[in-house]
């Protein structure tokens, strides 16, 4: 990529802390990575609402979505899968500087595409949930059927058939979605939330 000497950044006099504060609350990132069918959009959308319900203000990514839109010029090579985390990375850095919490379900594959979306948030804001499924249950959860064209060679470079899944080493959170219902994996990372001071489990307060 080549470097913009004459692009400078620009500092702004409201702040993304000012911004938190006046939403009251601190924004973070919570990054779902999985295989395909393991359950991420399901738990980001959960983890939403609950958060919507306790007055957060909070936006979910989505993956597929992101592809009907900013990333509509990507395929799935590696490199354009690369640059589509890149992206989704880019905009939830952005979500988190506006005072926001970012709801990240992408496979993102890659350890150094994760990596590369933590070292965009300040440390403890970036909270990295590995949804971990067997790969024969995300196939059979696969309506799409993306795993049965990924076997009869349809599509190529398909995380988990021919292309690897590099399991995260060190998430803050493994929702094991083989064992525990989606109810159960989204108390278990509120639960995360509050214990980590990043929402308030008792929260009362009314909009004004």
């Amino acid at each position: 990529m080549a470097v913009q000497h004459d692009v400078v950044w620009q500092n702004f006099a409201v702040t993304s802390s000012d911004r938190a504060k006046l939403l009251r609350q601190a924004p973070f990132v919570l990054w779902f990575t999985g295989l395909s069918g393991a359950g991420k959009t399901t738990l980001a959308n959960l983890v939403a609402k609950r958060l919507h319900d306790l007055r957060y203000h909070a936006y979910v990514l989505d993956g597929d979505n992101l592809r009907q839109g900013l990333n509509r010029d990507l395929g799935f090579t590696v490199a354009d899968r690369q640059e589509n985390v890149r992206r989704m990375a880019e905009v939830a850095s952005l979500i988190h500087d506006s005072g926001l919490i970012a709801l990240a379900a992408c496979i993102s594959p890659f350890a150094t595409e994760r990596e590369f979306a933590r070292s965009l948030l300040p440390p403890g804001r970036f909270v990295e949930v590995f949804v971990d499924a067997p790969l024969e249950l995300c196939e059979q959860r696969d309506n799409k059927g993306l795993y049965r064209r990924a076997r009869a060679g349809e599509i190529a470079d398909f995380t988990g058939i021919d292309s690897p899944f590099e399991r995260p080493a060190n998430p803050e959170l493994v929702m094991d979605t083989g064992r525990l219902t989606p109810a159960e994996c989204t108390d278990a990372i509120m639960e995360y939330l509050v214990e980590k001071d990043l929402v308030v489990a008792d929260w009362t307060r009314t909009r004004q």
